[in-house]
């Protein structure tokens, strides 16, 4: 059976079957990235921090939009050579516009890539700092900036690889697992780390399970931490669970038929308050049950965990398997190897909510008070600030409060190489004075191997006491971002999904083509309806996310 209107127009609309229906899905598709906008546009107008605002790497940005304004022209090129029936130059056309798609995906993963391996820093002043960490290898060297010994010893993680400097030092006396949700990596790690310190992990005391009704399992107290214990354990602790939840149910079902018969005609929920188990009735059949498992560490020994993993607290902490660990914490610095940006912007805003003036509060906060070649640098971004106002009055326009408390890399990079009597501005530009970056940079960020020489970037230690909020520039990091990941992965997935329609045009088409090559042309019409659309949305994204 033959399906009607896939090549002719339908009388009443004078459109083919799929060309309403992609009409249809783009409507919804319109609602859908509208609702994005409208709601980007109100966090942004009532936001409670300092809205970031052209911190996205332009370059890319504008040839991603080029090239899907390139790939747009040439989709429309493939389905005229269709109606054309020039197979070859149709092939031509669309292997460009799927090679534009790659492109945009490469320069949207390599800035997804920036994004993911970039630190920032929130103060408990609410001070900000963004930069590259340090990573410390097992052999106690730092690296990344430069080969001198680390402040103290340090194991990788369990696949061993490096780690970044940005890891909770707790001293553990004693650990418990949990018998059930212990994670095995976990455990492999602090087996390592106790041999590598000379320390033993030990049964805390003897434990006496069943793994069946009347079959006894001993573990000695002193016996060494390892998987195959955990796992013994574990199978105990299962057994026992599920024979005593079954003499429960049992109980309670016989328990259930004796309170109906002595309640007759009551409804269920009238008496269902007074039907408990009967405990006495099953504690000679019930099993011992072992929910945690505590070993004790001797002599302490110091274990090294990802932020995220653990809930820290001064003699205790908490991993996010269960394991509860007792001992004391020891310091925890996070290290940056680079500082390339300090941000007082959010600083001043709840300053000024306090009525305190932004000049005291940036010069009493921790960044400046502990760190003389942070202030040096604050200090010469004054001189700067000083000469770009004057400019700026004089055509009666004022610095923003990017300008007056925010350092970006570039010009982080100016004021590490320039001396305090040297900085200027350049006149006519009316901005702060900043290197200039390479191309590489305009993709990448600042090239620290290129500026290590001379020392652009201060190196900077920061207490874990003083730390409000830590993350890379990922959704978590603040609304923007979170808007940021969510908008572009969502247009990211339209053109994968674009992508793979066409090229399946593309690769698979030629039996269609020789068979109904009108039904092709069609079908091509609506993926490129279809591509417009993304290529629209992105003209939207990029001046909002990366102009703006």
């Amino acid at each position: 059976m033959e399906i009607p209107y896939i090549v002719t127009p339908r009388k009443d609309t004078g459109l083919f079957n799929s060309k309403i229906a992609i009409w249809l899905f783009l409507a919804s598709e319109v609602m859908l990235f509208g609702g994005f906008f409208s709601a980007y546009i109100f966090l942004r107008l009532g936001a409670d921090f300092p809205w970031p605002e052209r911190t996205l790497p332009v370059l890319p940005g504008l040839i991603n939009t080029f090239v899907l304004i390139g790939s747009s022209v040439t989709v429309v090129f493939a389905w005229a050579a269709l109606k054309m029936r020039q197979w070859g130059r149709f092939q031509i056309f669309m292997g460009i516009t799927i090679a534009c798609s790659g492109i945009f995906m490469g320069l949207k993963g390599i800035e997804y890539y920036v994004k993911f391996h970039h630190q920032a820093l929130r103060l408990k002043d609410y001070a900000v700092v963004e930069g590259h960490l340090g990573y410390k290898v097992k052999d106690g060297v730092h690296v990344g900036h430069g080969d001198h010994p680390a402040e103290s010893d340090f194991a990788t993680d369990a696949k061993g690889s490096k780690i970044e400097e940005n890891v909770i030092n707790f001293e553990a006396s004693s650990i418990t697992f949990n018998s059930v949700r212990y994670e095995r990596a976990w455990v492999e790690a602090m087996i390592a780390r106790a041999a590598e310190k000379k320390a033993t992990i030990t049964l805390a005391s003897k434990l006496e399970l069943q793994s069946e009704p009347g079959k006894q399992v001993v573990f000695a107290a002193g016996r060494a931490l390892d998987l195959e214990l955990l796992d013994a354990i574990k199978r105990a602790h299962l057994a026992a669970r599920a024979n005593n939840a079954a003499l429960r149910t049992e109980n309670l079902r016989e328990q259930w038929a004796k309170a109906k018969e002595a309640n007759p005609g009551k409804r269920d929920w009238e008496f269902a308050e007074n039907v408990v188990v009967d405990q006495a009735a099953i504690t000679d059949r019930l099993m011992p049950e072992q929910a945690s498992i505590a070993f004790n560490v001797e002599p302490a020994t110091s274990f090294h965990f990802r932020p995220r993993d653990i809930q820290e607290a001064p003699d205790s902490g908490a991993l996010r398997d269960g394991t509860a660990l007792k001992g004391k914490l020891l310091e925890s610095p996070m290290v940056f190897h680079y500082v390339d940006a300090i941000d007082f912007r959010h600083l001043v805003m709840k300053a000024e909510e306090k009525n305190i003036s932004p000049e005291v509060a940036i010069s009493n906060s921790w960044l400046l008070k502990e760190n003389p070649s942070l202030k040096k640098i604050w200090d010469k971004q004054q001189v700067a600030l000083a000469q770009l106002t004057k400019e700026l009055a004089s055509h009666g326009r004022v610095p923003t409060e990017k300008d007056k408390y925010r350092i970006g890399w570039q010009e982080m990079a100016y004021y590490a190489t320039t001396p305090i009597d040297q900085v200027k501005i350049t006149p006519g530009k009316y901005a702060m004075p900043k290197v200039k970056e390479d191309l590489k940079e305009e993709f990448f960020g600042p090239d620290y191997k290129v500026r290590e020489a001379a020392h652009s970037f201060p190196h900077l230690s920061v207490p874990r006491e003083e730390i409000l909020f830590a993350s890379k520039f990922a959704p978590a990091w603040n609304t923007y971002y979170a808007i940021y990941f969510t908008m572009t992965g969502l247009h990211g997935l339209h053109v994968i999904g674009g992508a793979l329609v066409l090229a399946y045009y593309l690769f698979c088409g030629k039996k269609m083509y020789l068979s109904n090559p009108e039904w092709l042309a069609n079908r091509v019409e609506v993926g490129g309806l279809f591509w417009h659309f993304v290529d629209l949305v992105w003209i939207f994204l990029f001046p909002i996310l990366y102009l703006m």
